[in-house]
């Protein structure tokens, strides 16, 4: 979408240039379109712009007459909405950022209330000398913050901060094992000490470059809502939620996996016209219980959409996983991470703009977790109730608790009169969606400078899913039971009544055929060694014919590849052999 950076000089410093100027070039990637800056006697922005609406005017910074300049990487929906109602704004560009500035000079530090839509930006109110940090409420665009003697910075992604040599790179322990334990890292503690996330929803006031105020939206409104057709209400928040994401001046496309989610996005681009409908699914040709590309194929025919499918081989994974997982700084070991990435590829070759059903699983209850955990003892089981590592027995000790921010949710939701689902529904939506599925969509389409949209993550339409009746999510041992019967009522071929279907890969196969010599190179890595034994390790890689231990090599390969390339500052050219032979 776009890369942002800059940052404010603390009481006698000056900001660096020479910093700005790295980080800019260093988000190259994120906007190759433009390049815009502004510089004060303290306070720096940057903007590496991907130009989607108002190609010719939408250049930033953007700044109004009360003297206020803003960098943003953000998509506006209700953009329309708010110039109506603020009339007296003098607008100098019909890019849906701008308004963000028409309410900053109505609202102060509150403008992020009046938002809809997905953003990490920045404002600089030149009056009053304050920096203004703030991201959207789901998180789905990324923001990070550093300190340093000099000044408080900021930017797009971390490695922007770290290959500014604003901070050194020093792995967090903590953050790590939160990885290992869960795939991910919550909580605005990142990878690397001293740079912190910005919090989903969160808006920081900077002065002299110190926090000085943080702000958080309003909760979520979650009260019961008597609805005489659920289904009814479920389409017009849908279809509003489609046409404020389908707004657009470049083409745009699908990823369409074949499950209820893209299938749900096919179905509302068809409804509103949109022409051409162009789709791209990955598939796994000599893995049939992976692979979805006839059923997409077909599904798209139907509603006469291009679907461009990509073959994703074993040679794919042993040959790019590496480059790929040098572009996830914000570490996600997530193996989606590998068809989001290669379909990225594929799609940027001819558009700029892709929709992605994110969001879906959690704001309509779809995992098969929550069917787990809501069954009768002793038959539930508690979703991230063990450590995958040490579940299968390779890790030598768990010194430090990597379940601590998922604890601290659910002891707030505890008193609460939520049901066990709409607890296990918040918990995702502020740990998972963020730092899991958000993250990896964002590094793996900008990789690529496409732009990624989530229509599930649209403020009405998840206060809507969130607040209906168990019964509509969960019923006859299936989840999302609204959408499947809505799509099922507007679309009966997307066959939505079977098995979830979804990006994944036949990652334990693929392992596999590395055997010990994969597991030699992994154990050998310098920040594998700091927590695992070494014939441990060799002898996961050696015999993975269980799940666990197929995802536990998974993590540990990942990690080995993540920690050469982010930690160690190792090349990521060649191929996983290759990579690894470094240490």
């Amino acid at each position: 979408m776009c890369g942002i950076a800059g940052g404010m000089s603390k009481a006698g410093f000056r900001l660096p240039i020479a910093k700005l100027k790295k980080m800019q070039s260093l988000l190259r990637h994120r906007g190759s379109d433009d390049r815009g800056s502004y510089k004060s006697h303290n306070c720096g922005l940057i903007h590496n712009r991907l130009s989607i609406i108002d190609l010719e005017n939408g250049s930033q910074p953007l700044s109004n007459s009360d003297g206020s300049f803003l960098v943003a990487n953000a998509q506006i929906y209700n953009d329309k909405e708010i110039r109506e109602s603020l009339p007296n704004f003098q607008y100098s560009s019909n890019s849906d950022n701008e308004s963000i500035l028409s309410l900053y000079s109505q609202f102060g530090t509150a403008f992020a209330e009046h938002l809809r839509g997905m953003y990490a930006l920045a404002i600089y109110d030149k009056l009053e000398d304050i920096l203004i940090l703030a991201r959207d409420r789901f998180g789905i665009k990324p923001l990070y913050v550093a300190s340093n003697t000099e000044a408080l910075w900021f930017a797009s992604q971390l490695s922007a901060l770290t290959g500014a040599g604003i901070i050194k790179k020093k792995e967090n322990i903590y953050s790590r094992n939160q990885l290992l334990g869960l795939q991910y890292i919550s909580g605005v503690d990142g990878p690397i000490s001293g740079i912190k996330r910005v919090a989903p929803g969160e808006t920081i006031v900077i002065k002299e470059g110190q926090i000085i105020d943080r702000i958080k939206l309003k909760n979520l409104s979650l009260k019961d809502k008597n609805l005489a057709d659920p289904q009814k209400e479920f389409d017009k928040l849908w279809m509003d939620s489609m046409q404020r994401h389908l707004r657009s001046d470049v083409p745009y496309g699908l990823f369409l996996s074949g499950g209820v989610d893209s299938s749900a996005i096919l179905v509302a681009m068809a409804r509103l016209g949109v022409n051409p409908i162009i789709t791209y699914t990955a598939g796994f040709s000599n893995y049939d219980p992976y692979d979805e590309t006839k059923h997409a194929k077909k599904l798209a025919q139907s509603f006469g959409a291009e679907n461009i499918n990509l073959d994703i081989k074993k040679d794919d994974f042993w040959n790019h996983l590496p480059r790929i997982v040098a572009s996830i700084d914000d570490p996600v070991a997530d193996y989606a991470i590998v068809p989001t990435f290669l379909l990225a590829e594929k799609a940027a070759q001819d558009i700029k703009v892709i929709l992605s059903g994110e969001g879906g699983d959690e704001v309509f209850a779809g995992y098969g977790r929550y069917r787990s955990a809501l069954r009768i003892w002793p038959f539930s089981k508690s979703i991230w109730a063990s450590h995958f590592l040490q579940r299968a027995k390779v890790m030598e000790k768990d010194s430090v608790s990597w379940r601590k921010e998922i604890y601290l949710t659910e002891k707030r939701l505890d008193g609460s009169e939520l049901s066990k689902l709409q607890k296990m529904q918040i918990i995702d939506i502020e740990h998972w969606l963020p730092n899991d599925l958000l993250t990896k969509l964002d590094r793996c389409l900008m990789a690529h400078g496409v732009e990624g949209r989530v229509p599930f993550l649209d403020k009405p339409l998840v206060e809507f899913g969130l607040r209906i009746s168990d019964s509509l999510k969960l019923k006859n041992g299936l989840g999302k039971w609204l959408l499947r019967k809505w799509l099922f009522d507007n679309a009966p071929e997307s066959d939505p009544f079977s098995k979830k279907r979804g990006f994944s890969i036949p990652v334990a196969d693929w392992i596999s055929t590395g055997g010990n010599d994969l597991g030699v190179l992994v154990a050998n890595q310098p920040g594998v060694e700091s927590f695992c034994k070494r014939e441990n390790v060799i002898k996961l890689f050696g015999n993975l014919n269980k799940s666990n231990r197929a995802y536990a090599a998974w993590l540990l390969l990942f990690y080995a590849l993540w920690h050469q390339c982010h930690i160690l500052n190792l090349s990521a050219e060649g191929n996983i052999y290759d990579v690894l032979s470094q240490v």
